[in-house]
């Protein structure tokens, strides 16, 4: 059984944080921001005040919070993760944040004789919920091997991708894959649609050719449907791309597909959509199009 802080419990953190628990792994959680869900300390887990004293009870320290500027304040905070730390622990950030700003996160933390791993994850609240989350993870090989368990706990396709920023970096490349493919099936569903075909006969041709995917199966069913309650909502997916496209900006690179993507899912927040899930980017186009392929 291992000691661990788990700082975020939102709707992908309390799920990830609930199969640690079933693990049998003990937790400890702050209260900075506010009460620790009733359900984890029913389960066991005990409520600090704040990240400071959970680094100084808790072996590992997991940080799942919606950006950057999160991952910051809670690390460097004056009552912050940071303060609380000794040699040899392990922060472990499986935020989606900047690559480049978890370098520098990392080198703080190494630096004071703890360890850092970046293990994003992909698989939504679906996957949180039945511990079969990807992660992917940046870090010393050593470090990696310590917290293996704890990523079994919450995952399946657990890879060590590199070391220190290179598990945000995958992730950023995959949310740019994700992203493309959502509004790739959006507007194939929207030329179908607007051209007199059934979507949902469409969307059945195209699972069994080479058009099919998961993105297809899933998302694709939730456009024709309209249900768009968030497993990952629009806003969190436009932070994602932002990372991508600022990171472009650093390497001298250009990435049109996905400038594109962001610009609808812009639209999606100027018509109130930030909190719908990512398969609502259809609305995007929809409205751009004044039509809409669930009113035929």
């Amino acid at each position: 059984m291992a000691k661990i802080g788990f700082i975020g419990t939102g709707i992908m953190g309390q799920p990830m944080a609930a199969n640690l628990q079933k693990a049998g792994h003990q937790l400890f959680l702050s209260e900075h921001h506010g009460k620790a869900p009733a359900e984890l300390i029913a389960a066991g887990a005990v409520a600090l005040a704040n990240p400071q004293q959970v680094a100084q009870e808790a072996e590992f320290i997991i940080v799942m919070v919606p950006d950057t500027p999160q991952v910051e304040d809670v690390l460097f905070r004056a009552d912050g993760v940071a303060a609380g730390l000794s040699p040899n622990k392990v922060v472990i950030d499986m935020s989606s944040i900047s690559p480049t700003a978890t370098k520098a996160f990392a080198a703080k933390i190494n630096a004071s004789g703890a360890h850092y791993l970046d293990a994003p994850v992909s698989g939504g609240e679906v996957g949180a919920k039945a511990g079969s989350l990807s992660i992917m993870v940046g870090g010393e090989p050593q470090t990696f091997e310590r917290a293996l368990p704890l990523f079994q706990s919450m995952g399946k396709n657990i890879t060590l991708v590199g070391g220190n920023g290179d598990g945000q970096t995958a992730k950023v490349a995959n949310q740019i894959i994700v992203a493309l493919n959502i509004q790739a099936v959006a507007e194939a569903l929207l030329f179908a649609s607007k051209n007199g075909a059934d979507p949902a006969k469409v969307r059945e041709a195209l699972m069994g050719g080479f058009a099919s995917s998961k993105i297809l199966e899933v998302h694709g069913e939730r456009m024709i449907k309209g249900t768009f309650d968030p497993g990952f909502r629009i806003n969190l997916h436009q932070k994602d791309l932002n990372l991508a496209l600022a990171g472009a900006k650093e390497l001298g690179i250009n990435l049109p597909n996905t400038a594109g993507t962001q610009q609808v899912l812009s639209t999606c927040t100027a018509i109130g959509g930030g909190n719908w899930d990512h398969s609502a980017l259809i609305k995007g186009l929809e409205h751009m199009a004044n039509f809409s392929i669930r009113d035929k």
